[in-house]
């Protein structure tokens, strides 16, 4: 029987890149107490273009935070 995985904290549900996520990322120094998107204003658009399964459970990456269209590099 599968049992589903939950989401992985450093990757940005929108573009599948890693988030740059300071409060899921346990090596950092800063890991609970800080992070790049506590600073920083948070496209509405981008959010409301979340599906609401994934709403507050992982964070964007800092580009599409910013409400630019994700980059998928080819994939």
């Amino acid at each position: 029987m599968n049992t589903p995985h939950p989401p992985d904290d450093g990757i940005c549900p929108s573009c599948g890149h890693a988030n740059q996520c300071g409060m899921a990322t346990p090596s950092s120094e800063a890991a609970g107490f800080d992070c790049w998107c506590m600073h920083t204003e948070i496209s509405p658009t981008a959010l409301a273009s979340l599906p609401a399964t994934e709403r507050g459970l992982r964070c964007l990456c800092p580009s599409c935070a910013q409400g630019n269209p994700p980059v998928h590099n080819g994939k």
